[in-house]
């Protein structure tokens, strides 16, 4: 934006994706800044997050999702998702001040105007971005409060090296696991899993069946799965399930990244009469949903956990259909950030 004429960048969606979304079903739109009213802050993005989610909602038929932050798109609409900018201009005793860092919804373009309700204050910096804008806050509210780690468990998360996979195998080994396994889709992403995010097996799709690898990773079975995929690596699970094992399910890829078409629909058999036997919890959760509070705690806990913020990012506005694009495609690890 040259600020003298308030013009800024902003990507929108041009036309619905014919299968799998590509960077041309996606612009890049120069128009005017929309003038700020009594209660909003001008904002200068820094990082916006890309969420594959994002596909599922340009759907033709794409529905509000609860969990997911941001509605349905048309042809035309901007595309918005978690984003950290620098305050440019405020109204006066809105508790923000310029040259300081905000977090807000508003991604996918370079400044924005942002009711100030929907602003957060990060202070003048140094801050870690993924810490507010990655899902490892999902990961660990789905861990304290969608269900609880025991010391001494064995876990299995599903898309290990993904937004939510890369933090959740760290959190709950910090939370008193004793052996994390997560799944993937290729062998380079396993062996960066072991090496980096602390794994200390990983499964690959796609090279056999996960049940029978699932069953070597852990041949005394499961007690905790943290799940973002469903279908066959959920029915695995759920046959590795040990007694008392609890399940938190926060998304199901085989119907978001469906070749055919992303869908809510993600059909899975598994075996009720076992999970019964076993007395397995199954609890679908969503953290801005169900635990929003879990926030400030997760910015305090992180600190002091040393974690490894597992990011691909990519320079430059233009560049993020394109990273979208490989995103949905699996080729990129832990968050998808573009800085701006």
């Amino acid at each position: 934006m040259d600020s003298a004429v308030g013009r800024c960048r902003e990507i929108r969606l041009r036309a619905y994706p014919d299968g799998m979304i590509q960077p041309s079903d996606l612009t890049i739109i120069e128009t005017a800044l929309p003038e700020a009213g009594p209660n909003d802050l001008v904002v200068r993005n820094r990082w916006f997050r890309i969420s594959i989610s994002t596909r599922l909602m340009a759907n033709p038929d794409a529905q509000a999702v609860e969990g997911i932050p941001f509605p349905a798109l048309r042809p035309g609409d901007r595309l918005a998702d978690g984003a950290i900018g620098e305050v440019m201009a405020c109204p006066p005793g809105s508790g923000f001040e310029i040259g300081t860092f905000v977090s807000h919804p508003l991604g996918w373009r370079d400044y924005a105007v942002v009711d100030a309700g929907s602003c957060v204050a990060l202070g003048r910096g140094p801050i870690e971005p993924a810490a507010y804008l990655g899902h490892g806050w999902t990961a660990y509210a789905a861990l304290t409060r969608g269900i609880r780690i025991r010391r001494g468990d064995t876990v299995f998360v599903s898309s290990g090296a993904g937004a939510i996979g890369s933090m959740a195998g760290q959190i709950a080994r910090r939370l008193g696991a004793s052996r994390v396994i997560g799944s993937t889709s290729t062998p380079d992403k396993a062996d960066w899993m072991t090496a980096e995010l602390g794994y200390d097996a990983a499964i690959l799709r796609n090279r056999g069946s996960i049940a029978d690898q699932l069953k070597a990773a852990a041949p005394d079975g499961v007690d905790v799965f943290v799940d973002m995929v469903g279908g066959e690596q959920l029915a695995a699970a759920a046959e590795a399930a040990r007694e008392g094992a609890r399940f938190v399910l926060l998304g199901a890829l085989t119907a978001e990244l469906n070749v055919a078409g992303a869908s809510i629909v993600a059909p899975v058999q598994l075996d009720s009469f076992q999970l019964i036997l076993k007395d397995v919890t199954l609890r679908g959760y969503s953290a801005d949903r169900d635990s929003a509070e879990a926030f400030p705690e997760w910015i305090a806990w992180q600190r002091e956990a040393r974690l490894h913020f597992a990011c691909s990012t990519v320079a430059g506005l233009e560049n993020a259909p394109g990273a979208l694009h490989d995103a949905c495609e699996g080729r990129l690890r832990g968050l998808v950030m573009v800085e701006v």
